[in-house]
């Protein structure tokens, strides 16, 4: 055997055990005549000690040990005189009577610890040295846990879990679609799913009731700190169900999850919150709800015909920023900057500063009295001390994402988005359509088989914008960790959508004919839903980023550095699919 006993394993109890171990060496330190070395597996550390003094030769062979080479040591388990209480063997040593060097290692580019001197770049460019990290390695075993939990909740709910193909045909609607060429069908091309979405409604039609499945999924979209080109769904379907339904279900799933995993009680029942009602008082269809700062609409307290920039606004807003009062005029000054940034893309921001001494300074001292200035104060809901920050613009949901942007970075700037707190809910009755400016027509805000409000199926017709989807999402600290829908099981129905969205009778059927074919079989009512699974365990390990949850992550341009891919093909690989790469002019 290469080992009796992991490094991570061993206590005090275990003392006058002859063991055998085996690992990587984290760091060396020669002391006089000893030579003590850290030795590293997945399971933890243990402290090897070599002595001159008893073998010579062993302790020389110590010595030459580098970072990361792969050893197997035997010797005995004694007391430590050191104790390290941060370690859980820190009570022990292995004082060492037998080395066998498994495997040299080379210098390693970066510091193999949870506090590394590597970048990101680097990190991902030998992404096996660093899911040597005990920090990267903890992330990846939660996430196994994790699955390992939804496995077994779904399972004692009746779901069956089926695999649905990677290779699929393309539906351009959405995100942009990988595709791969099929050299059996020249000129022919598979695409890999954005989703399972229509398969798992055919398992509907198919009478299997309740599915799920941990699927993976592909993209091909711009990417940032909560995606990926390819990404992991739990993803979900269930038959003979209504909306309540489904959200008290996986509602259940998400209790469950928080409880086993950390410990944490979510509430017998999460708020539920309509899209309407998000956009108005946080600017976002996922609001971070740890802290407060909601929108104050304040039109018709400032167009009062002295501040033209409020006067020709379609929208005025403003946040309450507890105990900021006494921000400098630099700070602000940071503030007007950060707002006007391309990515906030805001004109201005108009502060107000309501003083401990009770007096008040603004930015538009000269355009209001004090009396509005007052006023505002009671509109606000400000104290003594407290600073309000006001925004405005010529379209009002625009400017509503604006003071979103500014109302986060207030809370993150404040300390205000602990990661170790958790506030869920459900965002319910999204916009079934939105106005797509590059398609200069609707589209679905979530997908084509999403079903309408049956209260709003009137205004199909001649108000499309105003009907209201059976759909719902469920957030997590200001992030959509996971969404769903009733979908349309009637095809008159199913029509309809096609042909606002823009599908002839033709294109719809040489898309989705499969299902629209499979609808004319007795399809049940169906609805479902699917989480993230790599945003649930980076929320649940208090990332920043998904990166840090997936074994082999891309970069932000969609490049696995460590693999150098994508990469150039062969010609004679181009030359069997009959394809010809063009230059980009």
């Amino acid at each position: 055997m290469y080992r009796t006993k992991t490094c991570g394993e061993l206590r005090l109890s275990d003392a006058g055990q002859e063991v055998t171990l085996a690992g990587w060496v984290q760091r060396s330190r020669k002391m006089g005549g000893m030579t003590f070395i850290d030795l590293r597996d997945r399971y933890g550390i243990t402290q090897l000690v070599f002595n001159e003094e008893t073998d010579r030769e062993l302790c020389e062979r110590a010595n030459k040990l580098g970072r990361e080479y792969c050893v197997q040591v035997t010797g005995k388990v004694r007391e430590r005189e050191s104790k390290n209480p941060k370690m859980p063997t820190g009570d022990i040593e292995i004082f060492a009577s037998g080395l066998n060097v498994l495997s040299e290692s080379i210098t390693p580019p970066f510091t193999i610890e949870d506090k590394t001197d590597g970048g990101d770049d680097i990190r991902m460019k030998y992404r096996y040295l660093d899911l040597r990290r005990t920090a990267v390695r903890r992330n990846l075993e939660l996430r196994h846990k994790m699955t390992i939990a939804i496995r077994n909740f779904l399972d004692s709910k009746d779901f069956i879990e089926v695999e649905t193909p990677i290779l699929i045909g393309s539906t351009p609607e959405g995100a942009r679609d990988f595709v791969v060429p099929s050299r059996m069908n020249p000129g022919q091309f598979y695409a890999l799913p954005q989703s399972p979405q229509t398969l798992k409604q055919l398992l509907m039609v198919s009478g299997f009731d309740r599915y799920f499945q941990i699927a993976k999924c592909f993209r091909d979209e711009d990417l940032r700190a909560d995606r990926q080109p390819e990404f992991t769904q739990i993803d979900c379907e269930m038959s003979f169900v209504d909306q309540e339904d489904v959200i008290s279900l996986f509602e259940d799933m998400c209790r469950h999850l928080f409880k086993e995993l950390l410990g944490v009680t979510l509430p017998e029942k999460l708020q539920q919150m309509t899209w309407h009602e998000a956009m108005r008082r946080f600017g976002s269809d996922k609001p971070d709800l740890r802290f407060g700062m909601e929108f104050v609409e304040l039109m018709d307290l400032m167009q009062i015909g002295t501040f033209p920039v409020f006067d020709q606004a379609a929208y005025i807003g403003g946040i309450c920023v507890p105990g900021c009062a006494s921000y400098t005029r630099k700070q602000l000054d940071q503030l007007t900057d950060f707002v006007k940034r391309p990515q906030v893309g805001a004109k201005g921001l108009v502060y107000v500063k309501y003083n401990a001494d009770g007096t008040v300074k603004s930015s538009i001292d000269k355009f209001y009295s004090q009396e509005v200035l007052l006023a505002l104060k009671e509109r606000m809901g400000a104290s003594d001390g407290d600073l309000v920050l006001i925004l405005s613009g010529d379209n009002a949901n625009k400017t509503r994402v604006q003071l979103c942007t500014l109302r986060l970075e207030m809370g993150e700037r404040l300390g205000l988005r602990d990661k170790n707190r958790f506030e869920c809910l459900w965002i319910v009755d999204f916009p079934l359509f939105e106005w797509s400016d590059e398609e200069q027509r609707l589209m679905a805000t979530h997908h084509p088989f999403t079903m309408p409000n049956p209260d709003d199926i009137p205004l199909l017709d001649e108000h499309p914008e105003r009907v209201r989807a059976k759909a719902y999402d469920f957030v997590c600290n200001g992030i959509e960790v996971g969404g769903g829908s009733l979908r349309i099981h009637d095809g008159k129905l199913q029509a309809k959508m096609f042909d606002i969205l823009g599908f002839t009778p033709e294109r719809a059927m040489a898309q989705f004919g499969f299902l629209i074919n499979a609808f004319k079989y007795g399809a049940p009512p169906h609805a479902g839903l699917a989480f993230g699974l790599d945003r649930f365990v980076a929320i649940f390990a208090g990332l920043d980023s998904i990166r840090d949850c997936i074994a082999f992550p891309k970069n932000n341009s969609g490049r696995d550095v460590m693999l150098d891919a994508p990469s150039e093909l062969d010609p004679k690989q181009l030359d069997e699919l009959l394809i010809k790469v063009v230059e980009k002019e």
